[in-house]
């Protein structure tokens, strides 16, 4: 009988994120019970050949039936396979950035919370080549530069995502052909949900004026422009390699480096004097861009982030704590 070919595409990507991992060490694999997660679960239980594989599902709380659907995906995992079964739930603070970034946040934490339990080898999520596309969608329309566009990396601690150049419609297509019944969120079908309208509303609409294609091409630039931006960090590390914050920058040998590169070491040094790298912003950084880069320009100071002072003195810059020099 010959293999489905979906079925085919997701085992594949599962063995060759997991070959390289020791053997006697665990596999977690987080799963929500819709059909990414669970193509995703089915496929490292065959491939783990032997290995001790742990199903792990988080109940948000956001949903009036979150227990009994957590409940539900702890007896699908143990059908699917598993070697163990662990249903956890967590608290959502809702902050300014919503209840999705909370729920995102919660979910990580008690996903590494749980990695350190275990110590697993990895712990691998279920995000498909449609999840990239909407990530890089989103942060296209944020303007904040490559690094808002790079999308999600393939591998980040311990944790993996194994199904980055696999479609939705494939672990649709793996689940259906396996014969497993796979939950649908209805939060993920939610207008007041970014995600859900750059989903069912602006890709859709790209991919009926643009042509077909639409979400791999976004997809494939995340990781295009990935390489880029991690290629231009490096460099920054290295030119940051001997700056002293006592003495600050030269800014003169400052302005010897590319823009690029340039704008990268202010925010590296930034950061290292204090300033909240989530509340560093691009403005900020082209505030001090252009601090460095017109000595005529005002204000000599700049508010940033953290009660820190960026303050150029003739052709020298240095961050100062509270004001104080």
């Amino acid at each position: 009988m010959t293999l489905h070919p979906a079925i085919s595409a997701v085992r594949n990507a599962v063995r060759a994120s997991i070959s390289d991992e020791p053997v006697e060490r665990s596999l977690v694999v987080a799963c929500s019970g819709g059909a990414d997660s669970l193509a995703l679960l089915a496929a490292t239980v065959f491939e783990a050949r032997g290995r001790n594989v742990v199903g792990v599902t988080v109940d948000h709380g956001l949903q009036d039936d979150s227990a009994d659907q957590a409940l539900s995906v702890v007896k699908q995992m143990a059908q699917l396979g598993v070697s163990e079964t662990a249903s956890i739930r967590v608290r959502v603070q809702v902050s300014g950035d919503g209840p999705e970034a909370a729920a995102r946040t919660a979910r990580y934490a008690v996903l590494r919370e749980l990695a350190d339990r275990f110590d697993p080898a990895i712990v691998l999520l279920g995000h498909t080549r449609d999840d990239q596309a909407e990530t890089v969608l989103m942060g296209l329309t944020r303007g904040s530069g490559g690094r808002s566009i790079m999308g999600m990396p393939t591998a980040f601690g311990v944790f993996r995502r194994p199904l980055l150049t696999i479609s939705r419609a494939q672990t649709e297509a793996a689940c259906s052909a396996a014969g497993i019944t796979w939950w649908r969120d209805p939060h993920n079908d939610d207008p007041r949900f970014l995600r859900a309208r750059v989903r069912h509303r602006a890709l859709p609409v790209l991919e009926q004026e643009l042509g077909p294609g639409v979400a791999a091409a976004l997809a494939r630039t995340g990781d295009l422009v990935r390489d880029d931006v991690l290629a231009l960090d490096e460099l920054a590390e290295r030119a940051m390699a001997d700056y002293d914050p006592a003495t600050g920058f030269d800014v003169d040998a400052l302005l010897g480096y590319p823009k690029a590169v340039r704008s990268r070491m202010l925010r590296m040094a930034a950061v290292a004097a204090g300033s909240p790298p989530g509340e560093l912003f691009a403005v900020h950084v082209a505030a001090l861009e252009q601090q460095v880069a017109n000595s005529t320009q005002l204000p000599k100071s700049i508010q940033l982030p953290g009660h820190l002072t960026a303050i150029r003195r003739g052709r020298t810059l240095r961050f100062i704590r509270d004001g104080r020099d």
